[in-house]
């Protein structure tokens, strides 16, 4: 007679069996219940953490991208030797033919804007209260195609009076104490040349526009102004400090680098905004494989009591398994049967922990809105993270590590438990029924 196929019906209907065996017929439910569990919470928390994770890092890139250009071209600062003083200064990396150098840059394949800016640090007074600022002097058309500073329900005023005055993030003007229609007086340390020296330029200007570009620090300190505005102030007449430039993928800025720097010729250099947080960034991508790492050994440990349980099963199956050797069943099915059983408790629980998972990272709004109530707002601090609130973001490749691990786990350590039953000598578990 021909032996039956692996995994035949009869195995999975054996195994099954067993599982759902009272304890006062042999059965061990509890510590299969308690396998269970652990491996569910386990695959809850790595699924819920890569999530937040995953969402964090999406949140913090967005709203990085949605008040900065993705590259920046520049110039190096010169020294200039003056012949009739014998003195070396050196002069800043301004720009001359920005309009030019733009239109050249805009051309490149996959560059979908370039545009010629002007930046300065200011002091931002009105009345008692005083904030530093980061001035970005940009045109109109250039600061409407900032997403993170045009939305609409996250902003006050016009974007189109922008021209009459400035833009400023909504915590800039909270610390000032202004509204749309107040106005605010910046004082640059890089004024009028008098025979004295450089005096401090004070100027007033009314506040047209106040944005939220849900980043924290560019909140606190960005202003926007108009760009010839911005030369005057910054005495750039005739001159730009930087290109912004725009790419077709952020992700991928980098590409561009060769081709900018070809564009713009001798002493140019190009910081992107990935540049410019690649420390964050590194940290993130080693916090990531760190998290995963300690959250696997939790699975690892949860699946471990699949050994326990089937070890006690074994053991208090040895009598059914004499009979079933002697009926005919081979090593190969005993092992299968025993198998099976940590088999069906890692799937379930890995399915169960799947649901889990997946609920908690779609409520993590929810859940963190909560905390932040029950501690009066601390569970959360934009100041130190960056952005004001976190968010889930489920990925397919995430969900995919999670059931992978917990799965190849729960099979892996139900081998040596199944083995010993598929060893065990028919003879001796008979013995002393």
């Amino acid at each position: 007679m021909a032996s039956p196929r692996p995994f035949s019906r009869y195995e999975f209907l054996i195994a099954w069996r067993y599982l759902r065996a009272r304890r006062a017929e042999g059965g061990v439910s509890v510590m299969t219940w308690i396998s269970l569990i652990g491996i569910a919470l386990g695959v809850m928390a790595l699924i819920a953490t890569l999530s937040v994770r995953a969402g964090f890092r999406a949140d913090f890139i967005d709203t990085l991208l949605g008040a900065n250009p993705h590259t920046t071209v520049m110039y190096y600062p010169s020294q200039v030797y003056n012949e009739l003083t014998e003195e070396t200064y050196v002069t800043p990396g301004t720009i001359q033919d920005y309009d030019a150098l733009a239109q050249k840059i805009a051309a490149l394949p996959g560059v979908t804007r370039a545009d010629p800016a002007v930046r300065g640090k200011v002091m931002a007074a009105q009345g008692g209260a005083s904030g530093l600022g980061d001035v970005y002097g940009l045109g109109a058309e250039a600061l409407k195609a900032l997403p993170g500073v045009v939305d609409p329900d996250r902003a006050m005023g016009d974007i189109a009076d922008y021209d009459k005055g400035v833009a400023i993030g909504i915590g800039l003007a909270r610390t000032l104490g202004v509204a749309v229609g107040d106005s605010i007086q910046l004082v640059s340390p890089e004024g009028a040349q008098t025979a004295v020296g450089t005096t401090p330029r004070v100027e007033t200007y009314p506040v047209t526009y106040i944005f939220s570009a849900g980043r924290w620090d560019i909140d606190e300190t960005r202003i926007y102004m108009p760009f010839a505005e911005a030369q005057s102030y910054f005495n750039r007449d005739g001159l730009a400090d930087e290109i912004q430039v725009y790419v077709s993928d952020p992700e991928q800025v980098d590409r561009w680098t060769p081709e900018l720097l070809a564009a713009a010729g001798e002493r140019a250099q190009v910081w992107s905004w990935r540049d410019a947080s690649s420390s964050f960034l590194s940290a993130l991508d080693m916090e990531d494989d760190v998290m995963f790492l300690i959250l696997s050994i939790l699975v690892l440990i949860a699946a471990m009591n699949i050994t326990s349980g089937l070890i006690m099963l074994v053991k208090n199956k040895g009598r059914d398994i004499g009979i079933l050797r002697t009926m005919g069943l081979t090593q190969g099915a005993v092992l299968r049967v025993f198998f099976l059983c940590g088999a069906f408790t890692g799937i379930i629980g890995t399915a169960a922990g799947v649901a889990l998972g997946v609920a908690l990272s779609l409520n993590v709004d929810h859940i963190m809105a909560a905390l932040n109530w029950l501690t009066g707002g601390n569970a959360w601090q934009p100041e130190v993270r960056g952005i004001y609130a976190l968010h889930g973001e489920l990925r397919a490749w995430d969900i995919f590590r999670a059931v992978a691990l917990s799965l190849v786990l729960s099979f892996v350590v139900t081998i040596f438990p199944a083995r010993r039953a598929a060893r065990m000598n028919p003879v001796e578990a008979l013995r002393y029924e």
